[in-house]
This record gives C-alpha cells, structure tokens and sequence, in this order.
C-alpha cells in the first residue's frame, strides 16, 4: 500500500537517532526523545494559488528535512510509523 499526500502535504519517516552520546554513554529507550528529522518518503502536487494554478513544494522525495518537534500527525501503514505534514511546517532541508 502506497500513501499518496494531497495538495501541500508531505510524508516522513523519521530517521532514527544514535542511541549512544559523544562521551560514550548510552542512552535508555525510555528516555530517548523522538527525532526530529526525517526522510521525505511522498510529497503532494502542491498548493492551488489564487488564480487556480499550482505551486509546486521545495522538498522532494529523497530529501532529508528538519522539523518541530510535535509536527505532524503520526500514521501507520503495514506496521510503519510515517508523519504527514504540510511543507509550511519544515524547518529546512539538509544537504
């Protein structure tokens, strides 16, 4: 199953932080919080302007983006954890 966003959303996946610090020291699953940047797995067609064309969004499949850390809203398709959000609420692309 594929998941398709509509119009100016995006869907993420997170990418999954390093569960040891600088210093070595490991960090427990419970106190680990989620990450705040991911992968852009879908994008949309992008948003309908005024006079009906469209704009297309900056971020594409394949690029790894920054965002908030209550973004989103959280799915799960076949077992998968994805966030979709609107490209308004990514905070930049890494390079």
């Amino acid at each position: 199953m594929q998941v398709q966003p509509l119009h100016d959303r995006v869907l993420v996946e997170r990418v999954e932080e390093e569960t040891k610090t600088a210093g070595g020291i490991i960090i427990p699953d419970n106190n680990k919080e989620k990450p705040q940047q991911g992968k852009v797995i879908a994008v949309g067609k992008g948003y309908r302007n005024q006079d009906g064309s469209r704009s297309e969004l900056e971020v594409k499949s394949g690029d790894t983006v920054l965002f908030g850390k209550y973004t989103g809203t959280e799915v799960k398709v076949e077992g998968k954890e994805f966030l979709i959000m609107k490209e308004e609420e990514i905070l930049g692309v890494l390079q």
